[in-house]
């Protein structure tokens, strides 16, 4: 599979949803496979809220692979033999793309809380610069889970003569109050943690030991990437072998998990992007700018694929159900397939019970539309 890492430059201005203006940014991206002369063999994939462009393979010196690695190579459910896969850092990132931390080009200094607040519709219209200035004026799909199938749903929506095939898994059409109150508190405890200083830290401040609010905020929001049925089948009521039953600050092996992930990204992922990736996601609406659910989705052209999991608390799978049902409504159930898949993992089964979903996703691409 070939492999190739990129980062383009825009010095035209991205003119944003809230009425405020990129003058210039950057896009990183990772290609997968070689796009045909055709340029019609294009598979466009979207990454969740703390993933990367790298979605497959192992860099040099490395041992995590991409995020969505047994997902995509040769042979694979995105067959790199035969299509040319593409994943782009998303705007407000810490990987890459510009975001909070990038520097000012007149000051000189980063931009912080002045870069402007980014959403889901000027995410996906900045990679469609991309993919224009690439020469890809369709996609032969798009795919995407969590805040990616927020970005694939978009898509459909905006530029509905862009892709054939959409793939949303574990989304929603718009983020309810539910998941908005655990990403308030992450929010909560970055801007109240005295080390982020108002977001004027450096962040080699945190190479070491990331923001402890920080932590805390990520290991209640990776509750809800998980279900009591994943954490009992992985955890039970476990207890850490050197912890003592009875000292007070003894551990069971679901705390130590949760110390670890918590601290760990603290340590890895940007503070000042983690706010501004959640408010993204926190204000997606796919009915904002229209009358209604229905007014939205009458735009779409392409042909739908919709896959929810019973587990997930997060996205509800009733949130994907009612995008099924109001295209139902509307005359167009030839338009859309949906799927509630039988897993009790929890939101985060799409990055990991691919044997669960994978034969939907093969039978999506493989539809004639």
């Amino acid at each position: 599979m070939k492999i190739q890492t990129c980062v383009e430059h825009f010095n035209e201005p991205l003119y944003l949803e809230s009425g405020r203006i990129l003058e210039s940014y950057d896009l990183k991206y990772e290609t997968y496979g070689e796009m045909n002369e055709a340029k019609n063999n294009v598979i466009v994939v979207f990454h969740a809220l703390t993933g990367s462009h790298h979605a497959a393979g192992r860099y040099e010196n490395e041992t995590k692979v991409g995020w969505w690695d047994p997902f995509i190579g040769d042979g694979r459910i995105l067959d790199t033999s035969r299509y040319y896969v593409i994943c782009v850092n998303v705007l407000s990132s810490c990987f890459g793309s510009t975001g909070p931390m990038s520097i000012n080009a007149k000051t000189k200094e980063p931009l912080r809380l002045k870069f402007p607040v980014i959403t889901i519709s000027d995410m996906v219209r900045s990679q469609m610069n991309l993919f224009s200035r690439l020469g890809i004026k369709e996609a032969y799909a798009i795919i995407g889970g969590s805040m990616g199938g927020m970005q694939a749903l978009c898509m459909a929506v905006e530029y509905p003569l862009f892709a054939k095939r959409v793939i949303m898994l574990a989304s929603t059409y718009a983020t309810g109050p539910w998941a908005i109150a655990f990403n308030k508190l992450a929010m909560e405890g970055i801007m109240h943690d005295p080390r982020f200083k108002n977001g004027n830290y450096d962040p080699k401040d945190f190479e070491e030991e990331g923001l402890l609010s920080f932590a805390i905020g990520r290991m209640a929001g990776h509750i809800s990437f998980l279900s009591p049925h994943s954490m009992n089948k992985k955890f039970g009521r476990n207890y850490v072998e050197t912890d003592g039953l009875y000292e007070l600050f003894g551990r069971f092996q679901v705390e130590k998990y949760m110390e670890y992930n918590g601290h760990s990204f603290a340590k890895r992922f940007d503070p000042l992007s983690y706010l501004y990736i959640i408010k993204a996601m926190n204000i997606f609406d796919a009915t904002r700018n229209y009358d209604s659910l229905e007014d939205s989705l009458k735009h779409i052209k392409a042909k739908l694929t919709l896959i929810s999991f019973q587990g997930d608390i997060l996205f509800l799978p009733e949130e994907m159900e009612v995008i099924k049902t109001t295209l139902d409504d509307m005359g167009r159930g030839d338009r859309v397939d949906y799927f509630c898949i039988d897993s009790h993992y929890g939101h985060d089964a799409f990055l990991v019970e691919y044997d669960k979903f994978d034969f939907y996703v093969k039978k999506a691409l493989e539809a004639k539309v």
